[in-house]
């Protein structure tokens, strides 16, 4: 039985910075750039609409406030993850095309609903030109939450974002694989401390995309399924220049389609997230037609006639305002109450290296010198 798949657009920008003193960033226009290719007709997906962002408005940030937009991305994040489980609720595989990167924020409380319901931890597979793990622990300062995402998913960063809904970290150290950073990632050392999987480009490509999608696959066979996390700036500049920040020494087209198809080719892969292409460097349409070509290609095997959806259990993912288990350490947030974020008192875990993973926890039952991301 083939996988249906549902597209849903989140055209947020809130995690970038201005990139001129006078404009807001592009990314927002990118799923109707994608759609305007006939992404949709291709895939014979389902629309699932569109989740609307708050107004993008830095205001009077400066360094030292946190991240911008916290409150506004914690919001979306909620009505993000109660998008996303509903489509999987529905049996369908959730393409998410953002957007910035703090899209991640939304999907990984999403899965972390649908871990506790099911009984089960969800990994993620962050395939990205950066790892995106700046936090206070390595930073002088934060303020752009697309260039913090994996950090603030794992549970590095400020309690708003790091603990919606009192759940912290959303994925485990042990259960994040990262593919496609550059060699020289400004957290590369970072991520080893926490121990945190990667493959960076060079050893992706002496591997092959192929077998480096198997290779993230076992590395999560402990958990019960897992969250795709794509950012097209891991291509390189050479082939995909409309992004915020274009690393050289990425991959092709052909190596990503390849590796999509490899990662989605399991029902242990839940859905997947697009973000960061940027029309506004796009004028002709032609970098918007070769990435739906590439989701084309990489999701044909989600909707393959073999393909099997995934055989999660029957308890239904957790939804907002439902009955929730919490431990006692960790803070309650409150979002989207029309009032500033409240916070039960906890004491902070340590950040950087020792942030929160608990390898002992028990491996539920398994389902079938480079450029550091700008700063708001």
């Amino acid at each position: 039985m083939m996988r249906r798949i549902a597209v849903l657009d989140a055209p947020t920008n809130l995690g970038l910075r201005p990139p001129t003193a006078t404009s807001v960033p592009g990314c927002g226009k990118a799923p109707g750039a994608l759609r305007d290719q006939g992404l949709l007709g291709r895939l014979r997906a389902r629309d699932a609409g569109c989740l609307t962002p708050s107004r993008y408005d830095p205001g009077d940030w400066r360094p030292g406030d946190g991240v911008c937009h916290a409150y506004e991305i914690a919001n979306y994040s909620v009505a993000l993850a109660d998008r996303i489980g509903a489509v999987i609720d529905r049996g369908e595989f959730p393409l998410v095309l953002g957007g910035d990167c703090s899209v991640v924020l939304g999907s990984a409380l999403a899965m972390h609903r649908l871990g506790a319901a099911v009984g089960g931890r969800v990994g993620l597979v962050f395939v990205d030109g950066h790892s995106d793990f700046r936090h206070p622990g390595n930073a002088s300062y934060v303020g752009a939450a697309a260039g913090e995402g994996l950090a603030l998913v794992t549970g590095r960063g400020q309690l708003d974002l790091t603990a919606i809904e009192g759940r912290r970290p959303y994925f485990r150290d042990i259960d994040v694989v990262v593919l496609g950073i550059r060699a020289q990632d400004d957290y590369r050392l970072d991520l080893q401390a926490a121990g945190i999987t990667t493959r960076p480009v060079p050893a992706l490509r002496a591997e092959g995309a192929a077998r480096t999608a198997q290779w993230a696959h076992d590395q999560l066979t402990h958990c019960a399924g897992y969250w795709l996390h794509v950012d097209v700036d891991v291509l390189d500049p050479a082939v995909m220049p409309a992004v915020d920040a274009p690393d050289p020494g990425g991959i092709a087209f052909a190596e990503l389609e390849s590796l999509l198809a490899g990662l989605v080719d399991t029902p242990h892969c839940l859905g997947v997230e697009l973000t960061v292409f940027d029309p506004d460097y796009d004028p002709d349409g032609s970098y918007a037609a070769e990435i739906v070509n590439t989701l084309v290609g990489g999701l044909r095997p989600v909707t393959a006639s073999g393909s099997v959806p995934p055989r999660l259990p029957t308890a239904a993912p957790l939804r907002r305002g439902a009955e929730r288990r919490r431990s006692p350490e960790q803070p309650v947030l409150l979002v989207n109450q029309g009032g500033p974020v409240g916070v039960e008192p906890s004491p902070e875990p340590p950040t950087g290296a020792g942030a929160p993973a608990d390898p002992a926890a028990p491996a539920e039952a398994r389902l079938p010198a480079t450029r550091r991301r700008p700063v708001s």
